[in-house]
């Protein structure tokens, strides 16, 4: 199917429904280098530096965090329910142990410099401006001990949204 391209101030959806409900794949690298996808669910869309912008999460044990580290451009990519399995799938298998693309049969596509999927809804192509870590000591104690007792870090990243794209 077809895209069409649209200025990422026209996206429409409800950011906490698409983003904590729908869930999005967080894709970085290519199809030629190599990429690796994760489900993600955790992130804001808004406005930073005057310009669209995404933060999201990776944890540094992920496969992604390599990709996210090496690449400055990542896709973030929306499905409808019919792909909830493959969400499911890409959320909880490693790119390290499986091909996600076999396993799921997601088509991974070149989009602008980085891999996006031919059957998500809406695509959101992302420029990394700026990554830190998130201090867990810096948290109350509640958040540590419900997402970060295993010592297992985020790194916040906040991109700018540079192209937004939607299933014709």
């Amino acid at each position: 199917m077809a895209f069409e391209k649209i200025n990422p101030e026209q996206w429409n959806a409800n950011p906490f429904h698409a983003i904590g409900k729908q869930w999005m794949l967080l894709t970085s690298g290519d199809t030629t280098e190599g990429w690796n996808t994760m489900t993600a669910s955790w992130g804001a869309v808004g406005v930073m530096w005057n310009k669209p912008s995404l933060t999201c999460y990776v944890r540094h044990s992920r496969h992604t965090f390599g990709y996210m580290e090496k690449n400055d451009l990542f896709s973030v990519s929306f499905f409808g329910n019919e792909y909830r399995d493959a969400l499911n799938f890409c959320g909880s298998h490693s790119g390290r142990d499986c091909d996600k693309a076999a396993e799921t049969g997601l088509h991974p596509m070149e989009l602008d410099g980085t891999t996006a999927f031919e059957e998500a809804e809406t695509i959101l192509i992302c420029k990394k401006k700026y990554a830190a870590e998130i201090d867990a000591d810096e948290l109350p104690v509640e958040i540590v001990d419900s997402f970060y007792s295993s010592h297992d870090a985020h790194r916040m990243y906040i991109a700018e949204i540079v192209a937004c794209y939607v299933k014709k």
